[in-house]
């Protein structure tokens, strides 16, 4: 992967949120979530990271990639960049 979403930058720029409350148990007792699994479970936390991200998306967020792989080195993605790929999709307004 050269490029990618960091959800905790994502989900700090788009609640307004300081970066120390961008931990992955936080982000989901703010979004009034519990942790599903094991902690630190691989698989676990990318289920959970989406669910974040789908909740980013129910609440308008438009998720873009904001980082990359440059020459061995890590970069930021300005957001005004332009989108990349398909426009995200339009998810369903209900909750779990």
């Amino acid at each position: 992967a050269k490029k990618w979403i960091n959800i905790r930058k994502s989900y700090g720029n788009f609640y307004k949120v300081p970066r120390n409350q961008t931990k992955l148990t936080i982000m989901l007792e703010k979004l009034g979530m519990n942790y599903d699994g094991r902690p630190h479970s691989g698989l676990d936390d990318s289920k959970n990271i989406a669910r974040i991200a789908i909740r980013m998306l129910q609440d308008g967020c438009e998720l873009r990639v904001n980082e990359r792989m440059h020459a061995g080195q890590l970069m930021t993605v300005s957001s005004l960049a332009p989108l990349e790929g398909a426009p995200a999709p339009q998810m369903p307004r209900y909750r779990n």
